[in-house]
C-alpha cells in the first residue's frame, strides 16, 4: 500500500470514529443516519477494496474503544464489522477493479453489506443467543436507516467525484 493510500485510509478510519461520535454528541441518531458508513463507502470507492475493508473492519471496534459506541452487548459492534467490511470490499472491487459505474458499485455494496449483516446476525444468534431473528434484525436496521441510506445514495457519489477531481484515482488507491 502506498504511503498516500495508507495515510488516507487512516484518515477515513478516524472519520469512521469521529462522525458517529459527533452525531451521538448532537443526539442525532446514529442508527438512523448511519454516519460510520460514509467513510467506509467513500474509502472503498475512492481508495479501493483493501482500504475500504480496513476502514470497515477497524472503525467499529475503535469507535467502541474510544466512545463505547456501537455497543458490544447486544452484539451490535461485532455485527457491524462484517457489514462495513463488506461495504468497503465490494465497493472497491466493483468500482476500482471491475470498473462498474460509481452508482451501481455503491448500490451493490450496500446490498452486499446488508447480506453480511444478516449472516453476522445469524452467527450472533447461534454463538451468543442474540434474540432477534436475523431477517427481522436486518429489516429493522434497513427501515430505521432509510434516511442514512438516502444520504449515502446522494452524498457518497458526490464526494467520491470531488475527490477524484482533486486527485485522480490512478494517483491514489489500489488497482
Amino acid at each position: 500500500m502506498k504511503t498516500r493510500t495508507l495515510t488516507l485510509t487512516a484518515l477515513f478510519v478516524a472519520l469512521g470514529v469521529i462522525l458517529p461520535a459527533a452525531f451521538h454528541l448532537a443526539r442525532i441518531g446514529g442508527p438512523i443516519f448511519l454516519p460510520m458508513h460514509l467513510p467506509v463507502l467513500i474509502a472503498g470507492l475512492y481508495l479501493g477494496p483493501l482500504s475500504g475493508t480496513v476502514v470497515g473492519l477497524l472503525s467499529p471496534p475503535l469507535s467502541f474503544l474510544t466512545t463505547g459506541m456501537p455497543p458490544l452487548s447486544p452484539p451490535i459492534m461485532p455485527m457491524m464489522m462484517p457489514e462495513l467490511g463488506t461495504y468497503g470490499l465490494v465497493a472497491g472491487l466493483a468500482y476500482r477493479r471491475l470498473r462498474w459505474p460509481l452508482y451501481l458499485s455503491l448500490v451493490v455494496a450496500l446490498l452486499a453489506g446488508r447480506l453480511a449483516l444478516g449472516a453476522a446476525a445469524a452467527v450472533a444468534v447461534a454463538a451468543v443467543g442474540f434474540r432477534m431473528p436475523p431477517h427481522l434484525y436486518v429489516w429493522g436496521a434497513l427501515v430505521k436507516g432509510l434516511p442514512g441510506i438516502g444520504i449515502q445514495l446522494v452524498l457518497v457519489p458526490l464526494l467520491v467525484r470531488l475527490l477524484e477531481r482533486s486527485v485522480p484515482a490512478g494517483k491514489v488507491g489500489e488497482r
